[in-house]
């Protein structure tokens, strides 16, 4: 396998990962897709910023290509300001940006070779200089990571599920049935309540 080909799977995956993770903010108010529904405050909006920001890191300042302004804001004093998007930074503005790290990320991979390293300060000094290849192993795994907790936030905002458009990844089976699929599980869990 090429240079070339192992690129292209790469980029295939975290298209796909990328792709799933947007789908969750459509057909939601900007309530919806900003709203905290976990105790550690998971947004679906805050996700994907999260995400764009992380790979404008891995897969731009730190291999020497960071993204072109306007970024979003982050302030390095305020925890987690990358996990939630302020009133000034509208859904257009956060999947803009989302997309032009993903351009960015593109023309990254494409200029460099795989065993091209980068440099990740944040990171301890014997693994600081990762190669592209880590790189993109990395951004697939978390933002597939990311993409599994927007479809457990989207989930409990509207019941809406699955993979991405036009492939859920889930039974086709109706309400019902996942009703009595539900119950069962429950079913089953509540043998292991303690007394």
């Amino acid at each position: 396998m090429t240079d070339a080909d192992q690129k292209a799977v790469f980029v295939r995956y975290l298209d796909s990962a990328r792709e799933g993770l947007l789908w969750k903010l459509e057909g939601l108010s900007d309530y919806d897709i900003r709203r905290p529904l976990t105790r550690t405050g998971t947004n679906l909006l805050g996700i994907v910023k999260h995400v764009a920001m992380v790979e404008s890191g891995y897969l731009g300042s730190c291999l020497g290509r960071p993204v072109p302004d306007p970024l979003p804001h982050f302030d390095e004093a305020e925890a987690n300001s990358d996990m939630w998007a302020g009133a000034d930074e509208s859904r257009d503005f956060t999947v803009d940006f989302y997309h032009r790290v993903a351009q960015n990320s593109a023309a990254t991979v494409q200029a460099l070779g795989l065993d091209a390293r980068g440099d990740v300060p944040w990171w301890p000094a014997e693994r600081r200089h990762p190669t592209l290849q880590e790189l993109l192993v990395r951004m697939v795994g978390e933002t597939n990571r990311h993409a599994g907790h927007a479809d457990i936030v989207r989930e409990s905002i509207d019941g809406a599920a699955g993979l991405r458009p036009g492939m859920t990844n889930l039974p086709d089976e109706g309400e019902g049935w996942w009703a009595n699929y539900r119950a069962r599980l429950e079913e089953v869990a509540g043998g292991f309540k303690r007394s």
